[in-house]
């Protein structure tokens, strides 16, 4: 059974953003994520072959961590993503044709937005799971003002320059949720170093709740 986005976030809310990763060696970081507590992950598109990727670690970890890609921009790349056995579809903007997409195969979007204008319109096309990107460039008071407004169901990432050392202020803030890219995983680092870096986030995360 495929794992949810939303029930994968309850046990940690974090998701590892493995942007360059290969097909050779997905399966070695996923394993070093999942060892240290981390239930999400995505490959951007802009990484090397990255459907193989997805194929594989949906194959390898659909059942235990919901996986997915990042950077998806068109319904024809939410349509491989889903062929591959992806489960979530976060992307850096906010694109109803994605989003609607994404819904009809089943799957979970994360669009990303920055403005209450974007956030709302990706509601209204159906997301549910909001992405702050780049979180760096606004800061938790954005997510404090716009909880303010935003329907209790929105479940907002904090996602671009967040680190373990940051997520306590942003959960407080009313961010539900984390995408980690280079606090994670940066191309080239050995399996050691993501457990590594996984280890210090899961730590942090677990001190959210």
């Amino acid at each position: 059974m495929t794992r949810s986005l939303d029930d994968a976030l309850a046990e940690c809310p974090v998701v590892a953003i493995v942007r360059g990763v290969r097909p050779d060696e997905i399966l070695d970081h996923a394993e070093a994520l999942y060892a240290e507590g981390v239930r999400g992950v995505e490959v951007p598109l802009n990484s090397p072959d990255p459907i193989a990727s997805i194929r594989k670690l949906a194959e390898a970890f659909g059942d235990r961590m919901a996986v997915g890609a990042g950077t998806v921009l068109t319904p024809a790349a939410v349509e491989q993503v889903a062929a591959a056995g992806g489960q979530i579809i976060v992307s850096p903007n906010v694109n109803p044709a994605v989003i609607a997409r994404a819904l009809a195969l089943g799957l979970a979007p994360a669009p990303g937005f920055s403005s209450p204008t974007e956030a709302f319109a990706a509601l209204e096309a159906g997301a549910r799971h909001l992405k702050l990107f780049p979180a760096v460039s606004y800061g938790p008071a954005h997510v404090k003002q716009l909880s303010a407004v935003l329907p209790a169901e929105a479940v907002v990432w904090a996602v671009g320059g967040v680190g373990p050392a940051q997520m306590a202020d942003w959960w407080a803030a009313g961010a539900s949720a984390f995408g980690l890219g280079g606090e994670l995983y940066q191309a080239g680092q050995s399996p050691v170093e993501t457990a590594e870096k996984a280890r210090r986030v899961v730590a942090a995360a677990r001190g959210l709740t």
